[in-house]
């Protein structure tokens, strides 16, 4: 499924296969080391760039924000750059101080200082960060299009939604002819299955809702980094991808993705990713990188075609 460029407003812009997840930038990544990914993004032919206004907030001494704002340092610095660009941010996510959920006046003040951070004048794609069930779909969806009619925003997507409420949202805007989600944004991967495929799959295809999935690499357990307890701080996420992928199966998945790799002379991360770019249902997996060695990987794995030898190796090992 390709992304709906047509919700955009930018139908000469064809958004990249793969999109680069802005959560590590000002966590993990310095403003130099990001600054230079970004441009490497670009340069590549890769134009989709997802963050989120609460990262990264989740650090000691941060208060959200600080990805969008070393976007937008980024775009100060290079402003040409912003029409090569997709830009997707998020709200919903705890800001603290009561700034959180969904509810109109919060979703126009959260607007407006993401486009000040981000030094831009419009959003292509805003996202419901979750969703909150207090506010009903009519004031939600009203109020994002209210943002799209002002220009502010392209178009709008929903994250971490069920699929009961995922259809109950289009169904409103269906009804009211009110703005629609033109994206999901699932937790889906080689290890992560069950949900997407059993709930949300057939939705998304059956009402054009491209999907856009975080964690493709399983928060990097997929790149192979972690096989033991041992592996726990090689990076910042080891504590929290050890606990949830650690296991029988998550074992099993990553000498399978060993496996393949090496026959096809490839990383286990890039035919993680490859996996999913063979997953009709998804329009582009989000992964991220910390360094120029991982975006180069990032970037050959949208070209790196799996055989069928490959497809039911993986398919085995990932098997529930």
């Amino acid at each position: 499924m390709s992304f709906p460029t047509r919700a955009l407003g930018r139908s000469s812009l064809q958004v990249s296969p793969l999109c680069f997840g802005g959560n590590v930038f000002g966590w993990t990544v310095d403003e130099a080391t990001s600054f230079s990914l970004l441009d490497a993004w670009l340069d590549s032919g890769m134009n989709f760039v997802d963050t989120a206004d609460v990262y990264s907030r989740w650090v000691p001494g941060h208060a959200g924000g600080e990805s969008e704002v070393i976007i937008g340092q980024w775009l100060k610095k290079s402003p040409a750059k912003r029409k090569q660009l997709v830009l997707a941010t998020k709200v919903g996510k705890d800001m603290g101080d009561g700034k959180v959920g969904l509810h109109p006046k919060y979703i126009k003040q959260a607007v407006d200082a993401s486009l000040k951070r981000l030094n831009t004048d419009y959003i292509d794609l805003y996202q419901s960060h979750d969703d909150d069930p207090n506010i009903p779909f009519e004031d939600v969806l009203g109020t994002f299009g209210d943002l799209i009619a002002a220009g502010k925003v392209r178009a709008i997507g929903a994250s971490n939604y069920t699929a009961e409420r995922l259809a109950a949202a289009l169904d409103v805007s269906e009804k009211h002819r009110l703005a629609r989600y033109e994206s999901l944004q699932p937790l889906y991967n080689l290890y992560d299955r069950a949900v997407f495929e059993k709930e949300l799959q057939t939705l998304c295809a059956e009402r054009g809702v491209g999907v856009i999935n975080f964690y493709a690499l399983a928060a990097g357990f997929l790149t192979g980094k972690y096989r033991t307890a041992a592996d726990v701080n090689k990076s910042a996420r080891g504590p929290k991808t050890v606990g949830l992928y650690l296991n029988d199966r998550g074992l099993r998945i990553v000498n399978a993705l060993d496996a393949v790799a090496t026959r096809l002379n490839a990383k286990p991360s890039e035919v993680a990713i490859a996996w999913l770019l063979t997953r009709s249902a998804i329009a582009a997996p989000i992964a991220s990188a910390s360094n120029p060695e991982q975006l180069q990987s990032l970037i050959r794995a949208a070209s790196l075609t799996l055989d069928d030898e490959a497809l039911k190796v993986l398919e085995v090992a990932s098997a529930e």
